[in-house]
């Protein structure tokens, strides 16, 4: 069972930052598609922003992610992009590319092909794309790697066509059964991912024993008054080794990631809990009072805690709306 994102407990070992961070990012509509290409073909889709996925069901072809290594794909593959950079995906035969802006681009309504029409496919992919309802998705994304290319998992191909199955029909509880199921999804792609490929990061982090033990103090005791020199002891190092070694694999210095991640709470809170005291935020997150945690939202948000929750009430509903009405072209 997944925690809440706001979990307090006294036993690092049973917090798990990577599960709280994927219910945090809170994933919700899903959109779903088959794609399939025979011959020679190319297709060049320009950013998207919202998490895609794909699942090569049978055969080959190649992809090319815009900031990343080409990779060939072949059946069994799994890609997740978590904010979908622009990309080129093709067969293996060189082709001069077909432009598509997945923003704009209505949604196809039956299996796409690419390249030759008639005949058995080279390739045959489920693709589709998610959003993110987290109003702090770019900062959570941001410790994410780019890009997540796994072999030889056969659960994640599965997962990917139970996606596909429920998203395609409008049965009770299918907006529950999804949200679990592209939790179980991303978590499933985000742990088989090689260790020694993994960018500075959340993933980089928690494979680094000692890193990790201060991710983990952090996560299950966000309330506490931690110091720099307290982690480390925690971590077993010498305050500046830790330091420098926390910095290197997550890529923010300890007290930056320990003010995105209880920040990233804060707003959880303000957003769902509309009848929490503000003191009781604040404590949670590891603030004195209500007054020392407005000053402290307000410099890192923008705007008072009060004025987000409102705001981030209102953009939710219209999200909804949105999401519910208007579906672009998925960009895988």
């Amino acid at each position: 069972m997944i925690k809440s994102p706001y979990f307090i407990s006294n036993s690092p070992d049973l917090t798990d930052p990577l599960s709280q961070v994927i219910e945090l990012l809170r994933p919700r509509t899903v959109f779903s598609k088959e794609i399939s290409g025979a011959g020679r073909w190319g297709v060049r889709y320009s950013e998207f922003g919202q998490p895609g996925f794909c699942a090569v069901i049978g055969g080959g072809c190649r992809l090319a992610v815009d900031g990343e290594d080409p990779v060939n794909l072949e059946q069994g593959d799994f890609v997740l992009l978590p904010a979908t950079p622009a990309f080129t995906i093709s067969s293996f035969e060189p082709a001069t590319s077909r432009r598509i802006d997945p923003k704009v681009a209505p949604a196809p309504t039956e299996e796409v092909r690419h390249g030759r029409p008639d005949g058995p496919p080279d390739v045959r992919l489920f693709g589709g794309y998610f959003v993110f309802a987290s109003p702090d998705a770019a900062l959570l994304v941001s410790l994410l790697p780019a890009m997540v290319h796994i072999r030889g998992v056969p659960r994640l191909s599965v997962l990917v066509r139970l996606v596909g199955e429920e998203a395609s029909h409008q049965s009770v509880g299918r907006d529950l059964v999804l949200a679990r199921l592209v939790e179980v999804l991303l978590i499933e792609a985000l742990r088989a991912t090689q260790e020694n490929d993994t960018p500075p990061g959340l993933l980089c982090g928690l494979a680094d024993a000692r890193s990790a033990v201060a991710l983990r103090e952090m996560h299950a005791n966000p309330e506490h008054a931690w110091t720099v020199a307290e982690l480390a002891g925690a971590a077993g190092m010498s305050r500046s080794a830790f330091f420098d070694r926390f910095t290197r694999k997550v890529g923010l210095r300890p007290m930056e990631y320990l003010l995105a991640w209880r920040m990233a709470i804060a707003k959880d809170l303000l957003g769902r809990q509309q009848t929490m005291a503000l003191d009781e935020v604040a404590r949670r997150v590891g603030y004195g009072s209500a007054t020392t945690f407005s000053v402290a939202f307000s410099r890192y948000v923008g705007q008072p805690p009060r004025r987000y929750a409102r705001s981030d009430r209102r953009d939710e509903g219209t999200g909804a709306r949105i999401g519910a009405n208007i579906q672009p072209v998925s960009a895988f």
